[in-house]
């Protein structure tokens, strides 16, 4: 039996996945989405559930990428509104870290480098006045405030995959690949579900949104690379609540990583 032609083969069904089938589909390509687990399964539904522009990455000159996440931030403020929420961040100033001149023009770059209709802008906070600065220790005087947005990871990758398959696209959850074979054409996929029934596709283009496990499609897909995937982790603890308003914090440390601290309210508003 002749195997299903495709355009495009995506494979992972986290938020990456799933954006590339809807977007691949809403262009007018077959598109055959295939997730060896359920939607989301994995890292899309553990993640901190911030739809940002990337503020930390402006101090490392990337003004192009910056901008791009926050246009895209705005676009998906307002293609959601019931999975996605404004969330208002306060950054306490550590003036042995950056001195606050330095996080002013930073705070002014990521509220002007895209156009901003539905969050407010970034400003200074007294924290000995601010309700913000009750829970902080007391050296921390001054602050900055600034605005990004929290989302329903789970759902924005299930929507994501319902509205591909709504412009054509065909969703597989609990189907692995087994094996890639590229050929002069086309590269030929062999699919196996949850039951071991397996069955081979084709497809012009193989997409590899296997998220942890890329390493792992390029060796069944037989694909040298010549860079090596490095695993990066993130760590979320959850604690008693240490505040009650709904502002979040992002804390800036010595080794320059960050730490956010993100009040539960905000997972069930």
């Amino acid at each position: 039996m002749q195997a299903v032609q495709y355009d495009v083969l995506v494979v992972g069904g986290g938020i990456n996945g799933a954006g590339i089938a809807r977007d691949a589909a809403g262009r007018g390509l077959s598109v055959l989405l295939c997730e060896r687990d359920d939607l989301a399964q994995h890292t899309s539904s553990n993640s901190t559930k911030l739809i940002h522009g990337g503020l930390r990455y402006l101090e490392y000159y990337e003004f192009g990428l910056v901008r791009k996440a926050l246009q895209e931030r705005e676009v998906l403020l307002k293609s959601a509104p019931h999975i996605m929420w404004p969330l208002r961040f306060v950054m306490p100033h550590d003036s042995h870290l950056r001195p606050a001149w330095l996080i002013r023009a930073g705070m002014f770059l990521y509220d002007h480098l895209a156009r901003r209709e539905i969050l407010p802008g970034s400003r200074s906070v007294n924290l000995r006045r601010h309700a913000t600065g009750e829970p902080l220790r007391d050296h921390f005087r001054k602050g900055f405030i600034y605005s990004d947005g929290w989302v329903q990871d789970a759902r924005l990758v299930t929507l994501c995959a319902m509205d591909a398959r709504e412009r054509g696209a065909t969703v597989l959850t609990r189907t692995a690949v087994v094996s890639a074979r590229r050929g002069p054409r086309d590269w030929r996929v062999t699919l196996r579900d949850e039951q071991g029934k397996e069955r081979e596709v084709g497809c012009r283009l193989l997409v590899n949104a296997a998220g942890p496990w890329v390493g792992e499609l390029l060796g069944i897909a037989q694909v040298a690379s010549r860079r090596q995937v490095r695993l990066v982790k993130g760590s979320h603890i959850v604690v008693k609540r240490l505040f009650d308003h709904p502002y979040a914090y992002i804390f800036q440390n010595p080794d320059k990583r960050i730490i956010f601290a993100i009040p539960t309210r905000t997972i069930t508003p």
